[in-house]
């Protein structure tokens, strides 16, 4: 049991996550290291002010940009979109696996009965063409999918790439074209045995690879599970012995919290580095939504004392904040929430509304922080200036 105030543990987060003092995630690579530590970026179509996993990248990543992502999942491979915890970007050699998840969907998915007679044909239709999308075909006709019906061509197509017979060739927006994974990633990786020989080593490489992702997690239901198939409350008291006893993770105590928390063995000399305050960091940076620190809001929460929920399916009259509000990191603190929107017809990132946290001074000194990340947001989407509505600092 290692013992740690929460100043220590609250600075092991953020520098585990890339977000404390300089950036050490730089361009590519940083892109690639970054993924690699978290397992999965969290994707999410829905951009009012850029997707979840966009943002996720520009707050950690210098030199982030879309063409730089495209390339790594598009033309590079080095990265590619399927299911992890949800939809996510992943790296590509860790498509072995999931196999698991491929092997599921292949006895799991709805309209079975009206995709298979199409499948082959539509195999042989990809082959022809190279990629599709389901607006080029001809299967118009509609079958039940899982948030209503749908079109036989998208069903068939989601079906196929659920399976792992296909992979997104590129995107147009959010719109998918998908393309033969054969002719897409290479035969070594696509033939690669299973690398778990039973459901527990599965359930064992999710679990580290989740603590991995957030920095600390405790044993309890947590979003952060999402997707280990099976982890209920005693298979995941065993998966967690299991990992301790082979000294993969370690437990940690933080002042005044009654539940331990676990951390990868590996990290513990960057926990101990955090025991000391470094030098004052004063950057701010946006987290998005779904950004893996923010996967477990009650670890986030009980450290911070910064509760967050994402309102965009929150009825407008039940709201407190907004439709697609962002966290406000500066150093080592949550200091608000901001609502930004790309107004693309007018060229501006419009600032709706600022929140800031109770003790929060919002003094000149904070408002230039503020305003370079405005900026390198604004910078980011290519519009031409940063316009503040008229209230925008919320009392």
């Amino acid at each position: 049991m290692i013992s740690i105030t929460r100043e220590q543990a609250k600075r092991f987060l953020l520098a585990k996550n890339g977000l404390l003092g300089a950036s050490r995630f730089r361009g590519r690579e940083g892109v690639l290291n970054y993924v690699q530590q978290a397992g999965c970026v969290q994707y999410d179509p829905v951009d009012v002010c850029g997707k979840s996993h966009e943002l996720a990248f520009l707050a950690r990543v210098k030199g982030f940009s879309r063409e730089m992502l495209w390339e790594l999942l598009y033309q590079d491979r080095a990265l590619i979109d399927y299911f992890d915890k949800n939809m996510c970007l992943m790296l590509t050699e860790d498509w072995p696996h999931l196999g698991w998840m491929r092997e599921h969907f292949r006895t799991h998915t709805r309209s079975r009965e009206a995709v298979e007679p199409v499948a082959q044909q539509l195999m042989g239709i990809i082959h022809r063409r190279g990629c599709v999308s389901a607006q080029e075909l001809d299967m118009k006709e509609k079958v039940d999918w899982p948030w209503g019906q749908t079109s036989l061509g998208r069903a068939a197509l989601e079906t196929l790439y659920f399976r792992g017979d296909l992979v997104v060739h590129h995107k147009t927006g959010t719109v998918k074209s998908y393309a033969l994974a054969a002719d897409c990633l290479p035969a070594e990786l696509l033939n690669a045995p299973d690398p778990f020989q039973n459901e527990r080593q599965r359930q064992m490489w999710q679990v580290m690879r989740r603590i991995g992702a957030v920095g600390m997690l405790w044993n309890a239901s947590s979003d952060a599970w999402l997707g280990v198939d099976g982890l209920n409350a005693q298979v995941r008291n065993e998966v967690f012995d299991a990992l301790l006893n082979l000294g993969i993770i370690r437990t940690v105590q933080v002042e005044d919290m009654l539940r331990p928390l676990y951390v990868l063995a590996e990290d513990l000399p960057l926990l101990e580095s955090c025991r000391q305050p470094a030098a004052q960091d004063r950057t701010v940076r946006f987290l998005p939504p779904l950004d893996c620190m923010l996967w477990d809001r009650k670890l986030i929460a009980a450290l911070f004392d910064f509760h967050y929920k994402w309102e965009i399916y929150t009825p407008e009259e039940q709201r407190h904040y907004g439709y697609y509000v962002l966290p406000v990191l500066m150093g080592e603190r949550f200091v608000g929430r901001i609502e930004p929107v790309c107004d693309r017809r007018n060229n501006v990132l419009l600032v709706r509304r600022f929140w800031p946290e109770e003790g929060v001074k919002v003094n000149d000194r904070f408002l230039w922080a503020l305003e370079d990340a405005v900026q390198n947001l604004c910078r980011f989407h290519g519009l031409n200036r940063v316009m503040w509505a008229q209230d925008w600092l919320a009392e």
